[in-house]
């Protein structure tokens, strides 16, 4: 695995407006980094009940992609597996928690978990696989190990 700096979140009001920005659309493009992916996906879960992330969260994805004037190609942006394999990896990570751990001490305990490296998915998937265009329009099954069932 390559070890990158976790860039933690200083406090609630941090990860509420990453996931926000999200739905909004209005998060700047820069701060869209792997930190706000596993932070609005865990603040979603834990205080959206009325958004089915994996239903929900391809279009939501996308939407934002473009409005902040990126793209969803065969190449960049949207990518249906591994939105879809952190969408399992933080609704396992969450069903851990207490449920009365603060917002930032549940993200920031997530992004130092096994799940919050970059190179997480390529526990399970091969980097031909999961960089494949087939993985970036659909779900694909994972080509090493099986994904732990949640």
């Amino acid at each position: 695995m390559t070890t990158h700096p976790i860039r933690p979140f200083p406090d609630d009001a941090a990860v509420r407006a990453v996931g926000e920005g999200l739905l909004a659309r209005t998060l700047p493009k820069a701060e869209w980094t792997h930190e706000a992916h596993l932070a609005a996906m865990l603040w979603l879960l834990r205080e959206r009940p009325d958004f089915a992330p994996e239903a929900e969260l391809p279009a939501t994805i996308s939407g934002y992609n473009l409005a902040v004037g990126g793209e969803n190609t065969d190449s960049a942006g949207y990518h249906e597996t591994l939105t879809q394999l952190y969408i399992r990896g933080v609704r396992a990570f969450a069903a851990t928690l207490p449920a009365d751990v603060a917002l930032v001490t549940a993200v920031n305990a997530l992004l130092a978990s096994e799940i919050g490296p970059r190179d997480w998915p390529l526990c399970f998937y091969s980097r031909e696989r999961l960089f494949s265009v087939e993985a970036r329009r659909g779900w694909v099954e994972p080509d090493l190990v099986a994904i732990p069932d949640a």
